[in-house]
């Protein structure tokens, strides 16, 4: 199914509607990290970022740009620009599809930058059977390398961290609820635990 058939616009349609806290934890889940929105059409001098979140583990800022059709040049240049003017560490560049050229640059970003940065290109689609309500869903294209080892060192991080009793408790909570239903045959995806999530 089309993007467009069910949003017209990126920033009318399509920003609102990742921005709402179901569909961002969608985006999340894919990749492995807590959003947190921030805002929507950030300004960046004069210029707007779709979406900033942070991470509310690390506290990083987190930067989104939406593009419902194939990837081009010029929000190549827009993520750039907006990661630079707000200091984001995780970039996560959404579109209908990635020309080999763009997910190529991301690869080329993530070997060339330290692990403290990660750039991300997914593929968004919708689905639809019958007459269901349309079903997003989000293909990883581009990912840091190494990405599940950086997720479960800084999973270990925290565990070692300055976490107050409680925080440490809710951690290790999630930490083995995740394990358990990772274990069994429920029908339920996990994601990346942390101490924030009680």
């Amino acid at each position: 199914m089309d993007l467009r058939e069910v949003w017209q616009s990126e920033s009318g349609d399509f920003t609102p509607w990742l921005a709402r806290p179901e569909n961002i934890a969608l985006l999340g889940e894919t990749i492995g990290l807590d959003l947190v929105v921030l805002a929507q059409e950030k300004e960046v001098g004069p210029f707007r970022a779709d979406i900033l979140c942070k991470d509310p583990t690390s506290e990083e800022l987190i930067l989104i740009e939406n593009q419902l059709e194939r990837t081009d040049h010029t929000h190549l240049g827009q993520i750039l620009t907006y990661a630079a003017g707000l200091k984001t560490v995780t970039i996560i560049w959404v579109a209908r599809r990635f020309t080999e050229e763009h997910r190529a640059t991301l690869d080329w970003l993530n070997e060339i930058t330290n692990e403290e940065f990660r750039f991300f290109g997914l593929e968004a689609e919708v689905w639809r059977i019958g007459d269901s309500a349309p079903a997003p869903k989000f293909n990883i294209v581009s990912q840091p390398n190494d990405w599940s080892r950086q997720v479960s060192n800084r999973a270990g991080k925290l565990s070692r961290g300055e976490l107050t009793p409680s925080r440490q408790l809710q951690l290790e909570f999630w930490t083995a609820f995740s394990a358990f239903v990772e274990e069994g045959t429920y029908r339920f995806r996990t994601i990346k635990p942390g101490p924030q999530n009680w």
